[in-house]
């Protein structure tokens, strides 16, 4: 009964920490990469369908991707979703590609950008704070119906920390390396 609270909680906070993978690869550094534009979503026969089944995209030369539609008809849809998405992007076509350089970052999109990344963060820890809380409970309500002993219900709950500890370790790392990319030139 305890060890499934804790692996729920642990399968919980791994998923916390897979959102915020996402919410990073959102977060544009001055380098291409495809995950850039994982978040376009393209008007495909009625539906937003994700500009990645749409279409191949590439990183050619290293400061510009380059989308290859697989139908040939969708250019300029797929153009102007990535003109909507907010990403500061302005995409270009030649007929059967699109080219979208990636602008180089200036000194205050790199702030404005890591101190995104940090609420970013802050979101993840919060998450994971809260899925320790929500485990405590249970704990609790656990040993108040003489399930558990109040010795085992504090075990429990310094288990849950450590697991805490862990994720919210993982975070701040994961968030030094984005740092340190979006502040690199």
């Amino acid at each position: 009964m305890i060890d499934d609270i804790i692996s729920e909680a642990a399968e919980r906070m791994t998923k916390s920490l897979g959102a915020l993978d996402d919410a990073f690869k959102r977060i544009r550094t001055g380098r291409a990469h495809p995950s850039i534009l994982d978040s376009v979503m393209v008007s495909y026969y009625g539906s937003e369908t994700p500009l990645n089944q749409l279409a191949n995209v590439t990183v050619e030369e290293g400061r510009s991707l380059l989308v290859s539609p697989w139908e040939k008809n969708l250019i300029g849809d797929v153009e102007k979703a990535i003109m909507k998405s907010n990403l500061g992007l302005n995409p270009s076509n030649n007929g059967d590609t699109i080219r979208v350089p990636m602008p180089p970052l200036t000194e205050e999109t790199r702030r404005e950008y890591t101190k995104q990344a940090k609420q970013e963060a802050e979101n993840a820890r919060v998450a994971i704070r809260n899925i320790r809380r929500d485990a405590n409970s249970d704990f609790k309500d656990l040993e108040k119906e003489k399930e558990i002993s109040e010795d085992e219900q504090r075990r429990a709950e310094d288990r849950v920390q450590k697991l805490t500890d862990k994720y919210i370790a993982e975070v701040e790392a994961v968030l030094k390396v984005k740092e340190q990319d979006l502040l690199s030139f």
